[in-house]
C-alpha cells in the first residue's frame, strides 16, 4: 500500500515537473534580429514580439506569424505606358521594400508582393502620361523620386516602407526608334553645318581684322615718316633763322653731294655728262662742306 502511494506521489511530481518544464518551454520565445513575431490569442492580435527574449501565456497564446523585416526586392516588372505625345514606351522597374508593421502586413493585404507591383504599374502610367517622351528621357531621376514618394503613401497602411524605387530602362518600338534615330541624324546634320558656317564667319572676320591692323600699322609708319619729316623741315627753318643764308646753302650742298654719290653707285662702266654749271654747284659744295670740317 506505501509502495503504491509513493509510486504514485512519484508520478504526480514527475507530470508536475514535466507541465512546468513544458510551459517555460511554450513561455519563453526567442526571435531573431530579423524577424518579428505575431501572437494571437483566441484567433485575435495579442502582441508582435521584437527580436531577443519574449514571453507568452502557454496555452493560450500561439505564433500566428513569422515576418522577416528584411529589405526585399520585387521581380522585375514590365508594363506599357503613353507619354503626354502619344508614344508607347515599355517601361522596366524595380521596387525594394521593407515590413515595418507586421500586424498591419497580416490583416489588411493578402498578397503584399502584387499588391505593391499593382501600386507601381499604376503609378508609373500615370506620371509617364504627364510627360513627353523627351521629359521621360531627360528628367528620369525626378519622375523615380515622384514615383517613390506616391507609392510610399499608398502601402502606408499596408505597414510596408518603400526604400527605392527604380525605372531601370524606357523602351520604345522598332518605328519610334527608327523616326527618333532619323530626327538625331538630321539634328547632328544641321550643327556641322552651323559649326562649319561659324569657322567660316570666324575666319572672314580673322583676315577683316588682320587687314585692318596691317593698314592702321601703314597709317601709324606714314605718320611717323610725316612727323620725322615735318621735324626736319622745322629744324632746317629754325636753322635758317638762326644762321641765315649760310646755313641753308649748306644743306643745300650736302644734297648735291649725295646727289652725286648716287649717281656714282651706278652698276657696270658707265660716262656721266656734267654740265660746267653743275660742276661749279658742286665745287663750291664741296669747298663749303670742307670749310664746315
Amino acid at each position: 500500500m506505501e509502495v503504491e502511494q509513493l509510486i504514485g506521489g512519484n508520478a504526480v511530481f514527475l507530470a508536475l515537473a514535466v507541465f512546468i518544464i513544458l510551459c517555460i518551454f511554450l513561455g519563453v520565445r526567442i526571435v531573431p534580429q530579423s524577424e518579428k513575431h505575431v501572437v494571437e490569442r483566441f484567433g485575435r492580435l495579442r502582441a508582435v514580439l521584437g527580436p531577443g527574449i519574449n514571453f507568452v501565456v502557454p496555452f493560450l497564446d500561439r505564433i500566428a506569424h513569422k515576418i522577416s523585416v528584411l529589405e526585399r526586392q520585387l521581380p522585375t516588372a514590365s508594363q506599357d505606358a503613353i507619354t503626354a505625345d502619344n508614344v508607347l514606351v515599355k517601361v522596366e522597374t524595380s521596387v525594394f521594400y521593407r515590413i515595418t508593421e507586421p500586424e498591419k502586413t497580416v490583416y489588411r493585404i493578402r498578397d503584399v508582393d502584387a499588391a505593391i507591383a499593382t501600386t507601381v504599374a499604376g503609378i508609373v502610367r500615370s506620371e509617364i502620361g504627364k510627360l513627353e517622351l523627351d521629359q521621360v528621357q531627360s528628367n528620369r531621376s525626378q519622375l523615380i523620386d515622384r514615383v517613390r514618394e506616391q507609392v510610399s503613401a499608398m502601402v502606408d497602411d499596408w505597414g510596408v516602407e518603400v526604400t527605392r524605387a527604380e525605372i531601370l530602362d524606357v523602351n520604345l518600338d522598332e518605328a519610334t526608334r527608327a523616326a527618333m534615330l532619323q530626327q538625331l541624324n538630321a539634328e547632328r546634320a544641321r550643327r556641322a553645318q552651323v559649326m562649319e558656317a561659324e569657322g567660316r564667319r570666324r575666319s572672314v572676320e580673322l583676315a577683316a581684322d588682320a587687314d585692318l591692323y596691317a593698314a592702321e600699322q601703314a597709317a601709324k609708319g606714314k605718320r611717323i615718316t610725316a612727323d620725322a619729316e615735318a621735324y626736319a623741315t622745322a629744324a632746317i627753318a629754325v636753322a635758317i633763322k638762326e644762321s641765315g643764308i649760310e646755313a641753308a646753302q649748306y644743306q643745300l650742298a650736302l644734297k648735291q653731294v649725295e646727289a652725286l654719290a648716287q649717281v656714282a653707285q651706278g652698276s657696270g662702266k658707265q660716262t656721266l655728262l656734267v654740265p660746267a654749271q653743275a660742276l661749279d654747284a658742286f665745287a663750291d659744295a664741296f669747298k663749303m662742306l670742307k670749310g664746315r670740317a
